[in-house]
């Protein structure tokens, strides 16, 4: 290998690595993040052999920890599935695991953003949005493990008046990250038919009340961390390395 494929060897791990770092960076700022899902990057040799490059930056989909929080608009997802939110403004349409939820003062259940929280309602897909009775009537609304939307009325009637779906995907890995706890591309990821009601065709349950945490693991990440940082440090002496022997070479062939 002559010198100066050695130099390029350890450029392209430096660079290779560096994007590990903020792979694992990334992941450890947002532990704390609701529904957040880490990732791993996988590195690969050149197609010339002499160097390294990032093969891929894999998502993580696996079941983070419900934690209670007291809302009964605070769904989690207990297994398989998203929950499809849409822009009121555009209709664009996103999968999320973040079911941080409230109802608006339409009557919409939305996200933190005022995304509206889709679903059937009236028959049809639709977002969710509570039944326009008088607002005295309504006195309580729950939400089943299974997604109906039951509306307790004062009069001691009760009547399920929408039901949330969720959506699963051949390959979630496909899905990319919008910001915001949101994926897009999900007809490049393989939507699974239609959402149907949560506890069907392999999908989870809905837990009301609760929140889906990060799936984050710390220990793993800081397992990574410490293996790449040695990486990166044994090749940037090889970088240092092959700098300083070019800079004799040039400083003989001077003489």
């Amino acid at each position: 290998m002559a010198l100066i494929d050695t130099l390029g060897t350890g450029v392209s791990a430096l660079q290779s690595f560096t994007t590990g770092l903020d792979t694992v960076a990334n992941d450890i700022a947002n532990i704390s993040t609701t529904a957040f899902k880490g990732a791993a990057t996988s590195f690969a040799d050149t197609f010339s052999g002499a160097g390294v490059q990032v093969e891929s930056t894999n998502t993580n989909f696996s079941q983070g920890s419900l934690t209670t929080t007291g809302v009964n608009t605070n769904l989690g997802i207990s297994g398989n599935g998203f929950f499809i939110v849409q822009d009121p403004n555009s209709s664009a349409q996103y999968a999320t695991r973040d079911g941080g939820f409230t109802f608006n003062s339409s009557g919409y259940l939305v996200n933190s953003q005022g995304y509206e929280v889709m679903g059937i309602n009236g028959g049809s897909a639709a977002p969710i949005r509570l039944s326009q009775s008088p607002p005295a009537a309504l006195q309580s609304v729950t939400i089943t493990s299974t997604g109906g939307v039951v509306e307790s009325y004062a009069d001691g009637s009760q009547s399920t008046t929408n039901q949330i779906t969720l959506q699963n995907f051949t390959n979630p890995s496909l899905l990319s990250n919008q910001g915001g706890n949101l994926y897009g591309n999900m007809a490049g990821a393989g939507p699974l038919s239609s959402p149907v009601d949560p506890g069907s065709s392999g999908l989870g349950t809905v837990q009301a009340g609760t929140l889906e945490q990060s799936n984050v693991d710390l220990t793993q990440e800081f397992a990574d961390m410490i293996t790449m940082q040695r990486a990166f440090e044994a090749n940037s002496r090889l970088v240092t390395t092959s700098d300083t022997i070019l800079q004799d070479i040039i400083n003989l062939k001077q003489q």
